[in-house]
């Protein structure tokens, strides 16, 4: 019995390391597993998994909020799935423009926003959260947005009259894993 998806070595009695790739928008992730297994493939010492690359202290991000009506949610999908699709064929995975992480999420708009029993005011939340690796990045995907991607004028029209807030160039303080 070991990890799953990694055999022992029962004739060698040696650790076992295995090094994992991930890949999140091509920033990778190495997890370094350490293991050791008697003559007969038992598992007679576990160590901690270490993973590295994953903290995003120090980086920039880019996060944009805002609410709209029930009657534009599905134009502002059609222009979040363009979005994604955008960012994954035009930004850069590594170097000093790196893009480390993208979300954009939605959710209902609660009547009191710091009570989350609070009933539902029939408006949807949008965040756009987006994390590069230095403050090069962000002003990268300005300028491919405005010269590359179709819907941005649309985007931007639907978000200013939307009750935006937003962060330009911020740095994230604090991260974790």
């Amino acid at each position: 019995m070991g990890y799953p998806g990694f055999e022992p070595d029962p004739d060698s009695g040696r650790s076992l390391s295995n090094l994992l790739r991930v890949s999140a928008f091509g920033s990778p992730v190495a997890r370094s597993i350490s293991s050791s297994y008697d003559r007969r493939g038992r598992l007679v010492e576990w160590r901690k998994v270490r993973i590295d690359g994953m903290r995003n202290d120090g980086k920039s991000q880019l996060l944009i909020t805002f609410v709209v009506s029930s009657e534009n949610v599905d134009e502002v999908d059609r222009l979040v799935a363009s979005h994604a699709a955008w960012m994954a064929r035009t930004h850069h995975r590594e170097g000093n423009k790196a893009l480390l992480s993208y979300t954009f999420s939605k959710g209902p708009e609660l009547a009191n926003p710091l009570d989350p029993g609070s009933n539902e005011t029939g408006n949807t939340r949008y965040v756009l959260n987006e994390i590069y690796e230095s403050p090069e990045g962000i002003t990268d995907h300005w300028q491919q947005a405005q010269a590359s991607w179709d819907d941005f004028p649309s985007l931007v029209e639907v978000v200013s009259r939307s009750s935006p807030q937003t962060l330009h160039a911020g740095t994230v303080a604090s991260s974790l894993w």
